[in-house]
This record gives structure tokens, sequence and C-alpha cells, in this order.
């Protein structure tokens, strides 16, 4: 039996190749698709490579009744619905390492950028001024990090602040108290982690509890002069209320690599606001990510339609059916 695999969205050519090159396998790369495009499409396909561009709707499982997998080249899997997959019976995975060193240095580069304004002093000295004494900035050294999240990625960036003498502690519900003591990270309730950082970065996914997680609640508990830096997951942080904490001078400045929706709205409170960096998702692309995560993606692929060996399953209710 011939597996056919649709990639409706812009992967490297090496996982068109090495799907290509499986006996067994019939590749159909037209490009990103529209999502009207994707379900005329869909209906022959065995297995998706999707990056985080394509919602896998519950339309788009509706009219592909030969489909086994879904494989996300990246981490975040709420362009997909999960609930239908399941329904379905369709393995979603994803290749939660790929992008791992990508993400964490770009988060790592907006710390620095936000700590010694270096966006500002750019536009400042492009623009024809010399505004030394406006762009006077902090030392990361002797501060502390506050990571909301330590997985894969939170540990990437607890180890490089710790190369800048950072102090880091974090919350996690899920990782014990001596996996982190390990790597030299003190766990937290997300209180003490407001209470204590000087730097927060986000490191959680878009859940019912997460969602709006920093709102001015949160910012009341925080340190006055906290800096704020996400690249994980834009509804993590209600806009308005972060605006007002910049603005009431509470909050510093902001770091921000993704939003809700995206692009952003044009009526984004945060958008052209003194004090906050703007980056376009780019946390994850770097050539060699996206090289790596689309070749484990082909490769989850292969595995699953032609050795019946799913691996990184997110939907693990689908593996009981």
């Amino acid at each position: 039996m011939s597996y056919t695999v649709l990639i409706p969205d812009n992967v490297d050519q090496k996982a068109v190749d090495l799907i290509d090159a499986a006996d067994g396998l019939d590749v159909v790369f037209p490009g990103k698709l529209t999502q009207e495009e994707l379900v005329a499409q869909v209906g022959d396909a065995h297995a998706l490579i999707i990056r985080s561009g394509v919602k896998i709707t519950p339309d788009v499982f509706a009219a592909a009744p030969n489909l086994k997998i879904v494989a996300r080249a990246g981490v975040g899997v709420d362009n997909v619905d999960l609930d239908a997959a399941t329904e379905h019976g369709v393995y979603v995975v994803n290749t939660p390492g790929g992008n791992t060193i990508s993400t964490a240095e770009h988060t790592f580069g907006l710390m620095i950028a936000l700590a010694r304004h270096i966006p500002q002093g750019d536009a400042s000295l492009r623009a024809g001024r010399w505004d030394r004494k406006k762009y006077v900035g902090v030392e990361l050294k002797g501060k502390t990090l506050g990571l909301v999240g330590l997985g894969r990625i939170g540990q990437a960036i607890a180890k490089r602040a710790q190369a800048f003498e950072m102090n880091v502690v974090a919350y996690d519900p899920y990782l014990p108290a001596d996996v982190a003591s390990e790597i030299g990270v003190v766990l937290l309730d997300l209180d003490g982690v407001f209470a204590h950082a000087d730097f927060i970065s986000l490191h959680s996914p878009i859940t019912d509890e997460t969602r709006g997680m920093i709102n001015a609640e949160a910012i009341a508990k925080m340190k006055d002069g906290v800096r704020i830096v996400n690249a994980a997951r834009g509804g993590l942080i209600n806009d308005a209320d972060l605006a007002e904490g910049i603005k009431s001078g509470k909050v510093t400045g902001a770091a921000l690599d993704v939003y809700e929706p995206e692009p952003p709205a044009e009526d984004n409170p945060l958008i052209g606001l003194d004090g906050v960096i703007h980056t376009p998702h780019l946390a994850a692309s770097t050539s060699d990510a996206q090289v790596t995560v689309a070749v484990e993606a082909a490769q989850l692929v292969i595995d699953t339609l032609l050795h019946n060996k799913p691996e990184n399953v997110v939907n693990k209710a689908v593996l009981e059916s």
C-alpha cells in the first residue's frame, strides 16, 4: 500500500526529500494552502506535515477519511483541534526539541535588548540623535530571572542566564523540585516568582489556566520596574493590562515575539508603546531549527505510517482508542 503525505505549509526541502525517498510514501507539496484549499485537497492524505501557519480544524478532519497522523514541525499544537483529532483516531505529534536552542537564544537576545535599550538606541542613532543619557540600561549580573515554565526551553534559558551570573527562580507545577535543584534553579509558586524576579520570561503553553495569566492582578504582585519577555504564546498576556502597567511605570518594559492574533491587531495597545520591543514571531526562525524540526516531523510520519511506531503523540487518548 502507498500512503500520501500532504505538506500544506512551507517546510524545509530536506523533509520533502526524506518522505519522497521512503518506499511506500508519496509526497504532495503544493506550498502553503489556504483553509479552503486544504479542505479541498486533504481527502486522499494519510498524513499532514504542518507548521504554525495552517489550522487543522474539525472540517479538515471531516474531509480527510484516510488521515492517520498530523505532524507539527515545531512545539506548539494550538493550531490543531486535538479533540477532533482524537475523535477521528488521528495521531497529533510534534517535535519538541528541534527549535529549543533557537527559541532560547532569541528569548535571551530579547532580554539583553530590553535591559540595554538596543533597538531604541539603534533607531535614535539612525534618526541622527546621540541619546547616550536617555538609554541608560541595567546589567543582568546579580539580577533575578523568573521563568514561568521550566521545560526544555526554560532550562536552556536558565543555563544561559547562569552564565551571565543571574539568579534563576521558576514556577513549574509539573517539574520535581530535585530536577530544578540539579540545574541550579529554585522552584517557587507563581506569586513567589512575581515577587522576586527582576526579569520574567514566559514559557507556558496556552490552557484555560494560563490564558491571560499576565494581567493587572499579576502585575500588581511583581517588583516595581520588572521587565517581561514573551516568546511563548501571545495569549498568555492581557495586552491592555500590560500596557497600563508600562504606562504607570510599574513595568519598565517588555519584549514580545508572539501575539494574539498574529499578526497583531492594529489597535493592539502595545504596538508603538515606548518601552516595548517587538519581533514578528522569530524565536524558532533560524535556518538550523527549520531544518531540524522539518526532518524530525518527516521521520515521525515515516515511523508511524511504515513502522506503526508513533512517537511524541500529543493527544495521548488516541493511543487508547
